[in-house]
């Protein structure tokens, strides 16, 4: 590759060099000849489902949604009904200018199958107006089942108009499967874009042309420290994250009983009327019950090997837990949700004094109950 020549990994968008194997782009000489060309990261990625330490930082990644306000597109938001707060990217209204707002609500198949999809879209667009986020409109999907997905392709041929297509998102949110999938709807293009369960798969813009001269862009996902799939070793992510649709475990408690889950994070109900609390998280992490006054010691005894995820060695790298206080009225019927790993919906509107202890900057947040 000549000084006066640019090229860029056609998985995940950086330019392409053939120097330093240390550095983002790099490419193994004969490696270059090849069709599509792609990152030695990427290829890793792609082949052995490795993940790379490699990442932009946090003010490249707002720079790049900076430059999404100067262009004339339809902006399609891509969200976690899993991780629905902790996916929502802060600020988005003011990245975005003008551009319409398509909201893709992704992973949908990860809800329990008596979900009311009409009430579901009803919450998301109440949580949207309260995240100030103004959208034209909001679809639901499940982009690896390929689920909703012709609804997708409906609403993006009702609001584009002649404009380019840009996709933003949070890590792990789905972005890279779902532009895949419009690929195959939108452009000749062969190259799929580099797809990963780790953070930051995307590390520039990476540009797709389309049938009709304009550009689908992928954005890299921007990445939140307060979410606890962030923080994880790469073995408990694949814990962590659903890979298929979430049993709700309901317990009975009585003041002064807690919940472990794993040892990532732990749920007191403190104070209150006996009542029902569901949790809704992957099917893989392991929920114990204690007593509250024996809670500290089960988890000092235990972390790590009987409450697990992660192990011993793992836990070492996380945050130490946090405690929040949780004053839930009466009248309410709320959730609260840990960022990343999941929520417990308050079943009763009898009101409750609870505390949730997560890892030290993990999103804890209530809500209006999403079931």
């Amino acid at each position: 590759m000549s000084k006066e020549e640019t090229m860029y990994c056609a998985g995940c968008g950086v330019q392409l060099q053939l120097e330093d194997p240390g550095k983002l782009g790099y490419v193994p000489a004969e490696a270059f000849n090849k069709e599509p060309v792609i990152c030695q990261r990427c290829y890793r990625i792609k082949h052995y489902n490795e993940s790379s330490s490699i990442t932009l930082k946090q003010d490249d990644f707002l720079k790049l949604l900076g430059h999404v306000g100067q262009t004339n597109a339809l902006v399609i938001n891509i969200v976690d009904i899993f991780d629905f707060e902790g996916s929502m990217i802060s600020g988005l209204a003011r990245f975005v200018g003008n551009n319409p707002i398509l909201l893709v609500v992704n992973k949908i198949d990860l809800l329990p199958k008596v979900t009311n999809l009409n009430r579901l879209i009803n919450w998301i667009q109440r949580q949207a107006k309260e995240h100030g986020l103004r959208v034209v409109d909001v679809v639901l999907c499940s982009a690896k089942k390929n689920q909703g997905f012709d609804r997708v392709i409906q609403s993006l041929q009702q609001h584009r108009g002649n404009r380019d297509i840009y996709v933003v998102g949070a890590t792990n949110v789905g972005k890279s499967t779902l532009i895949n999938r419009l690929i195959a709807d939108f452009s000749d293009l062969e190259a799929e874009l580099t797809t990963s369960q780790y953070p930051g798969t995307t590390l520039d813009l990476v540009k797709i042309p389309l049938d009709d001269g304009k550009f689908i862009v992928d954005t890299p996902g921007i990445v939140y420290e307060h979410r606890l799939t962030e923080l994880v070793s790469k073995r408990d992510l694949t814990r962590l994250m659903p890979d298929k649709p979430i049993k709700p475990i309901v317990f009975q408690l009585n003041e002064g009983q807690t919940l472990f889950f794993g040892a990532l994070a732990r749920f007191d109900f403190i104070q209150g009327p006996r009542q029902s609390f569901t949790c809704y998280l992957s099917n893989a992490i392991e929920i114990h019950r204690t007593k509250l006054e024996r809670a500290d010691q089960l988890y000092a005894d235990h972390k790590g090997v009987l409450l697990n995820p992660p192990n011993l060695e793992e836990l070492e790298n996380l945050p130490k837990l946090a405690k929040h206080p949780i004053h839930i009225p009466k009248g309410k019927v709320l959730d609260v949700q840990i960022s990343g790993l999941g929520w417990i919906k308050i079943n009763s509107d009898l009101g409750a004094e609870l505390a949730i202890h997560a890892p030290k900057g993990v999103k804890v947040a209530i809500r209006e109950s999403l079931i």
